[in-house]
C-alpha cells in the first residue's frame, strides 16, 4: 500500500482581509459621534485654594468663612464663628445662610471673596449647594407688597450676585 504524504506548500500566502464591512461600520460611527459630541457640555467653575498667613500684606477687614460640618453650616470672620446655622430634619439650611449671606453682602458691598471649609466625609452635593448659595441668591423686589403679587402673581424673584470668588479646602 502506498502512503500519501501531505505537504503543505510553505510559500502560499494568507487569505487578504475583507474589511469593508468594518469600513462602513466607521463610515456610520464617527459622524455620529462628531455630532453628539457638541451637545455636551462641561462647565468649569475656577476655583482658588486658601493660603497659608503671607508677610506684611494688607489684610482685608473681613474673611468670610463658610464651614459646612456635620451638625450644621458655621459663619465665620477669619477669627472665630459669628453665626452658626444647624439643620433642619437632617438638611442644611440654604435658605437661611442665603439670607445671613445677603446681610453680610449689604453691609461689604465691594467684598467678592469667600472660603468655603468642609468637613471630611461629607457628600459633594453639599458643597455645590453651599457653594450656590454663596455665589448667589434669589429675592423677590422689595417694591412688591402682598397684594400686588396677589395682583401680579408672575413676579420672578431677582438674582442677586453674592460672593463669586470661591477659595475651596478642608475645614478646621
Amino acid at each position: 500500500m502506498s502512503r500519501r504524504h501531505h505537504y503543505r506548500r510553505k510559500d502560499k500566502e494568507a487569505p487578504e482581509l475583507d474589511i469593508t464591512t468594518f469600513l462602513n461600520l466607521m463610515v456610520v460611527l464617527i459622524p455620529f459621534l462628531l455630532i453628539s459630541a457638541v451637545f455636551s457640555r462641561i462647565t468649569v467653575l475656577e476655583l482658588d485654594v486658601p493660603t497659608g498667613g503671607g508677610g506684611a500684606q494688607d489684610k482685608p477687614k473681613l474673611v468670610l468663612e463658610v464651614i459646612v460640618r456635620k451638625k450644621g453650616i458655621e459663619i465665620g470672620n477669619g477669627k472665630g464663628v459669628v453665626a452658626s446655622i444647624k439643620k433642619i430634619d437632617d438638611k442644611y439650611d440654604i435658605p437661611t445662610l442665603s439670607k445671613y449671606l445677603q446681610k453680610i453682602k449689604k453691609n461689604y458691598p465691594d467684598k467678592t471673596d469667600a472660603v468655603v471649609l468642609m468637613e471630611p466625609n461629607l457628600e459633594y452635593e453639599y458643597l455645590v449647594q453651599v457653594m450656590d448659595a454663596v455665589r448667589s441668591a434669589e429675592k423677590i423686589p422689595e417694591s412688591n407688597t402682598l397684594i400686588d403679587l396677589e395682583i401680579k402673581p408672575n413676579v420672578s424673584p431677582e438674582k442677586i450676585v453674592l460672593f463669586t470668588n470661591i477659595s475651596v479646602g478642608d475645614a478646621p
